[in-house]
């Protein structure tokens, strides 16, 4: 897993780029980008399938916050980014939440 961040010089704001390996997806068929920019929401940000089996999404970002995401499968798969810009305590769960800096 991994990202990329391109800051956009026309307005605040970043396109992030999201990866995720066919070996992380494990087999999914979907995977979702999920975090507090969609109200965690499953459905919002499905990630396109690759040839090579992993899945990748695009998202713009307002600059200047942090973002807390996680990634989800279609078989209830969670799993967060190993290379995210830090982690932090999940308010719901006992695992961490993967974050961005924009």
């Amino acid at each position: 897993m991994s990202f990329s961040k391109k800051f956009l010089k026309s307005r605040a704001a970043c396109k992030v780029q999201f990866t995720v390996t066919a070996e992380q997806a494990q087999g999914a068929s979907c995977v979702y980008l999920v975090g507090d920019f969609n109200s965690w929401s499953s459905a919002s940000n499905p990630m396109k399938k690759l040839k090579n089996g992993g899945f990748s999404l695009e998202v713009d970002l307002p600059s200047g916050q942090d973002y807390q995401f996680r990634y989800v499968t279609d078989s209830g798969l969670w799993f967060n980014d190993d290379k995210a810009d830090a982690y932090v305590p999940s308010p719901f769960s006992g695992d961490d939440n993967s974050l961005v800096k924009v």
